[in-house]
């Protein structure tokens, strides 16, 4: 009996442990894409010229957007609270999505394109947000299927895998979470937002040409 209970417990911390490489993943993922996002709006710009109601709007959007991709990353993290790997999640966002944290990512990253007041950029960065992180999420399933089981392969055939089913809502249970896993996807999500005076910079140091602008998005 003794056995079996440290072989469950190797076999528990072995799981968090690829685990934390898939999200470590995730997280390098985002910061490569961060990284790009600020490449394409330091030399691009809208067709609609800054300061038009048009530009303003679609910035304005954005930044709504990118308010509701953090919100909603939080949201996650509440109800999944480092249970991933050790239980099957279907409450709150996980009963409409199989990975809401990589939704709203994709949100918030449509937020930063529009900070452009393109709306091109917004909807180009969020699809290639959402399909950088489709091989992520093709490597988190394959281990999670592995370590969950029928119960998540029953998940799987009911819950859509990116693009959320509001009709299969459930409030579910948050369960209990780690203080710490709530801040760090929060200090993930901060860095859409304290971005943000550095995108109005760019929109200064275009307009007085101090940067180049090589090309126009409508």
């Amino acid at each position: 009996m003794l056995n079996e209970v440290k072989s469950a417990r190797a076999e528990q911390a072995q799981a968090r442990r690829a685990l934390g490489r898939y999200q470590h993943a995730r997280r390098m993922v985002l910061a490569a894409l961060v990284v790009v996002m600020f490449a394409a709006l330091l030399f691009g710009q809208s067709a609609f010229p800054p300061e038009s109601v048009p530009h303003e709007t679609i910035e304005m959007v954005g930044v709504l957007l990118i308010f509701l991709g953090i919100v909603g990353r939080l949201w996650s993290t509440l109800y999944i609270g480092g249970r991933k790997s050790s239980e099957v999640v279907t409450g709150g966002p996980y009963s409409i999505t199989r990975n809401p944290l990589y939704v709203f990512s994709s949100i918030a990253a449509a937020g930063v394109g529009a900070q452009m007041g393109s709306i091109t950029a917004a909807i180009g960065f969020a699809v290639i947000c959402a399909a950088a992180f489709h091989v992520v999420i093709l490597r988190e399933e394959k281990f999670l299927k592995e370590a969950l089981g029928t119960p998540f392969q029953a998940y799987m055939a009911r819950v859509p895998r990116f693009f959320p089913k509001l009709s299969l809502y459930q409030e579910g249970d948050t369960g209990s979470f780690k203080p710490r896993l709530l801040r760090t996807t929060l200090l993930d999500g901060l860095v859409f937002l304290v971005a943000l005076p550095f995108f109005e910079s760019i929109d200064g140091a275009q307009l007085s040409g101090i940067l180049p602008v090589l090309f126009r998005l409508p």
